[in-house]
């Protein structure tokens, strides 16, 4: 018991950090073009904020989401909770929150492998995808059509959550294309420490939904998802400060985010419907996957450091 939670929380904050790196790029660049006074400020109070707050309250914010039987006490006291009526509301509402965390992460995934500019890990299939750019909308449609119309016959609740999936994520991948706009208009023109310091509070927020969701694939326990996830949260907060340009050159790490991604969503998807999947298969594919461009990503470094 005590291995096996152990392996989650360490595969937990592996894709937390890994999946994260976007928003340390962000970070590191808009930080660069503040005092040092706000630097300081905000690798702090606003690692408080994001460890804390957003990602300490957002897994409770989830499930009361999905559990709205709940009162807000027995939610956060849920975690820790052996009420019986408690435990059954949250494993009954576990298949609306599965679909839904399942359509968002593989939607993400399809949007990256679709539309967004990469350095190419897998190149044949990546080119390929990357060309039929125009049809992501047409497959995310369709996709989305198949899993609720499944997820139907299930219960009209399933049905609904494939489709909640679907809104979180063209929210959330707005407030992304505006934060891009705006950490242009950041880093080029002249803004007040104070907006900055918003804005990488704002973005922040919206990177950590993309982990926590993740996370309910490895586990519905909410005592590891905080553990995992926290710890993931304060690695990217030292990359931020530290090694920002050596990340930079692991130029591969997204992709193995990205493909993480896929597997978790599509393990989400089949949990939601009732396939039994073993815990370590999230956390191990895992290890696998972001283990594997990370290689990749080694043998990218040598190469240009000879030359080739």
């Amino acid at each position: 018991m005590i291995l096996s939670a152990l392996f989650i929380i360490i595969g937990l904050s592996l894709f937390e950090t890994v999946s994260s790196v976007d928003n340390a790029i962000i970070n590191a660049e808009v930080l660069s073009t503040m005092s040092k006074r706000a630097q300081k400020w905000f690798l702090t109070w606003g690692m408080i904020f994001a460890v804390f707050i957003v990602r300490g309250l957002l897994p409770f914010a989830i499930i009361w989401a999905f559990n709205n039987s709940l009162t807000i006490g027995q939610v956060l006291s849920a975690a820790w909770s052996s009420d019986p009526l408690v435990q059954q509301s949250i494993e009954k509402s576990a298949p609306i929150l599965l679909v839904a965390g399942g359509v968002f992460l593989i939607f993400l995934f399809l949007h990256w492998l679709f539309l967004e500019d990469k350095k190419l890990g897998l190149p044949k299939t990546e080119k390929f995808f990357m060309a039929k750019g125009v049809w992501f909308y047409a497959v995310v449609s369709i996709l989305l059509s198949v899993i609720a119309w499944f997820a139907l016959k299930e219960s009209n609740l399933m049905g609904f959550g494939a489709v909640v999936g679907s809104s979180l994520f063209f929210i959330t991948h707005g407030f992304k294309q505006n934060a891009e706009l705006q950490e242009k208009k950041l880093i080029g023109g002249v803004r007040s420490d104070l907006s900055k310091l918003f804005f990488l509070e704002i973005i922040d927020s919206t990177f950590s939904i993309d982990g926590v969701l993740g996370a309910f694939a490895f586990t519905l326990s909410v005592p590891l998802i905080l553990l995992g996830n926290g710890l993931g949260a304060f690695l990217v907060r030292g990359m931020t400060m530290k090694n920002m340009e050596n990340i930079k050159k692991y130029v591969y790490l997204k992709n193995g985010a990205m493909y993480s991604i896929l597997v978790l969503g599509i393990i989400m998807t089949l949990h939601s419907f009732g396939f039994k999947i073993p815990e370590y298969v999230s956390p191990l594919s895992t290890f696998i996957i972001i283990g594997f461009f990370f290689w990749k990503s080694k043998v990218h470094i040598r190469l240009n450091n000879k030359g080739i």
